[in-house]
């Protein structure tokens, strides 16, 4: 069986990252992770994650504090999830489910002191919503008015 791990991205990853692949739709939804990862728009204190197959990078999302935080939560020891994806060939797999698993226990090991997780999910996203609320995360019936539209804010305890 596949070995599926969380860690922190290192440069090491860097060239894997090169060759990711996310279809057109997708990125309306999301955006590739070595543009995530180099935006000057994401804070200095963001936790970049990978998500591991085998050792091979096959998806990745950050965490993310300070003021774009303060948009979906107001609880100081919570980090918002961003840019979560799943490179295409790698897509059905099950990955993103694990993946999500495994988030309250990284969480936990990795930042101490950090007690919730939030997003904000596409109203159009109906496939990643559904995945978010499989793995624990719940949706308070609160929205944020996104780039995009509307997104549902979830949370999920750790």
């Amino acid at each position: 069986m596949a070995s599926v791990v969380l860690v922190e991205y290192t440069d090491s990853y860097e060239e894997h990252l090169s060759n990711y692949y996310l279809p057109k739709e997708q990125l309306q939804f999301t955006s590739m992770p070595l543009d995530t990862i180099n935006s000057p728009n994401i804070s200095n204190s963001a936790k970049h994650i990978l998500i591991l197959e085998n050792n091979i990078p096959v998806g990745y999302f950050a965490l993310e504090g300070g003021e774009k935080l303060l948009k979906y939560s107001e609880n100081p020891n919570a980090r918002l999830l961003i840019a979560f994806s799943i490179d295409s060939r790698n897509q059905g797999k099950g990955l993103a489910k694990i993946g999500l698993q495994l988030l309250p226990e990284f969480v936990r090991n990795q930042l101490p002191g950090i007690d919730e997780i939030v997003l904000g999910v596409n109203q159009r996203n109906t496939p990643a919503y559904n995945l978010y609320l499989k793995t624990g995360f719940v949706d308070e019936n609160e929205f944020y008015e996104g780039p995009y539209g509307p997104q549902h804010i979830l949370h999920l305890r750790v």
